[in-house]
Order: structure tokens, then C-alpha cells, then sequence
């Protein structure tokens, strides 16, 4: 499966999804926020299921990385 990453936003209410996201470290050590984090990427990457999208998201969060 070859598809193209999708940067526009796909959820009804983006500002709940980063609620969430914000609310699931919460009480987390630094240590413990960087577990969760690995974990949900590898999570996130397992259901996108394809190495070609998954390419091209890593190459676009490297990139923000370097632009700041």
C-alpha cells in the first residue's frame, strides 16, 4: 500500500485532539511523558501501516525540527 501523508487536519475539533494529547502527560515524569510518547508513535505508525507514509511523516517532523 502506497498512500501520501495527509497534513490538513482530519479531526471535527483539532483543539480537543491536542487536549488530549496535553491531558494524557499530565502527572507524567519527563522519563515517563518520552515512554508514552514512543509508545504512541509506534502505535500511531502500526496503524498507518504504510512504510512510504511513514517515510514522509518522519521527513516532514525532521524537517520542522530544523525550521524551528
Amino acid at each position: 500500500m502506497t498512500g501520501k501523508l495527509v497534513t490538513t487536519s482530519r479531526f471535527p475539533d483539532p483543539d480537543r485532539a491536542f487536549r488530549l494529547m496535553i491531558e494524557a502527560r499530565r502527572g507524567l515524569s519527563t522519563e515517563e511523558a518520552a515512554a508514552l510518547d514512543a509508545r504512541l508513535v509506534l502505535l500511531l505508525a502500526n496503524h498507518i501501516g504504510d512504510d512510504a507514509v511513514l517515510a514522509e511523516a518522519i521527513a516532514a517532523a525532521k524537517s520542522a525540527l530544523s525550521t524551528g
